[in-house]
């Protein structure tokens, strides 16, 4: 079982990640507005999943949709919407993460979601986004867990304040490093030229390996059963920036999932993300009848917030491993008990 027990994040340890400082949370709800559930799922020996849901804001996802862009550094897995994100550079969901076998009633949920709210009874069409990695080796991913009611329940959970990290919602079952992986999340605040503070936070869905570092420093040595692996990786800012601008920020932060030492193997899925929710940009009914907005930072003012993209993923991946603690599971692919570790590091 995971233990349950308040784990250190990283900063608790004397440890901090690049030169920008956090926001108050340093969480991805930083970015005002942005909310995140979990709903985790833990019966018996054999159980060990769930999903996390992030939501742009609290309003109607349809009718009010933000800008968005992916990217894909190994395509090894699912991600499912990120075609029409691509093509139109807006987000009109909630953003579930769950387990690889669950893809499919996660767009369940969101199709539930999106259908029960006013304003949306004509809709016949949604582009429901959802990322999974692979949690076979701590539950029986075969069970059907969990179920779609149960990732709606991750929806409605979706709140502001401090996130929950670890061994919760979506990251229950992962594994990251041949240690227990989870969910984690770290925030920036940044000073753009011409534009003034911005916000930026990640979070995580750790599920992968290789040889683990912190800040460049060796920690872990793995082993190459622990090296195939996924993780999604999802950015918030309050940022104006357009689709293209947001692609990149997506892509800026796997340098930070280079940085914890990861093997990016054939086998691994990596995704990333990004949003942004600001007003001025928002794409309302009214602002698509007419001429798109248009307008934010430019080119030669965004290497700021390249830089905390990076420097918050490394964090965010960080804080999962510390957060996770310990679990005993039910391994589907060797039809056996499990058991993984979690990262244990002494203050400075």
């Amino acid at each position: 079982m995971s233990n349950p027990s308040i784990r250190p994040r990283l900063r608790d340890l004397g440890r901090s990640i690049g030169r920008f400082a956090p926001g108050a949370l340093n969480a991805i709800t930083d970015v005002v507005g942005v909310l995140v559930g979990h709903r985790t799922v833990i019966e018996g020996d054999r159980i060990r999943t769930g999903a996390t849901a992030i939501l742009p804001h609290g309003g109607n996802l349809f009718q009010d949709k933000v800008p968005a862009g992916f990217a894909v550094l190994n395509g090894f897995g699912k991600f499912a919407g990120s075609t029409q994100m691509e093509e139109l550079g807006e987000l009109e969901s909630p953003i579930v993460l769950t387990n690889t076998l669950a893809t499919g009633r996660a767009i369940e949920a969101i199709h539930t979601h999106l259908l029960g709210l006013a304003g949306n009874e004509r809709v016949v069409s949604i582009n429901a986004v959802v990322g999974e990695t692979n949690d076979s080796r701590l539950n029986d991913i075969r069970a059907g867990r969990p179920t779609s009611r149960e990732i709606g329940e991750a929806i409605a959970a979706a709140s502001g304040g401090p996130v929950a990290e670890g061994a919760v919602g979506a990251g229950t079952g992962t594994v990251a490093f041949g240690l227990k992986g989870g969910i984690g999340t770290a925030s920036r605040v940044v000073e753009v030229k011409g534009y003034g503070a911005a916000t930026l936070g990640v979070l995580v869905q750790a599920n992968y390996g290789g040889d683990l570092r912190i800040d460049g420093v060796p920690v872990e040595t793995m082993t190459t059963a622990d090296v195939d692996g996924s993780i999604v990786l999802i950015l918030a800012t309050d940022a104006p920036l357009c689709p293209r601008n947001l692609k990149r920020l997506a892509a800026r932060s796997f340098g930070g999932l280079a940085r914890t030492g990861a093997a990016l193997s054939n086998g691994s899925g990596d995704y990333a993300l990004a949003f942004t929710t600001a007003e001025s940009l928002r794409l309302t009914p009214d602002r698509r009848a007419g001429l798109a907005p248009f307008g934010g930072i430019g080119n030669d003012q965004i290497s700021p917030l390249f830089e905390a993209a990076i420097e918050a993923a490394e964090e965010a991946i960080l804080n999962a491993l510390l957060a996770a603690g310990s679990m005993d599971g039910f391994d589907a692919g060797r039809m056996k008990p499990s058991r993984f570790e979690g990262l244990v590091l002494p203050p400075v």
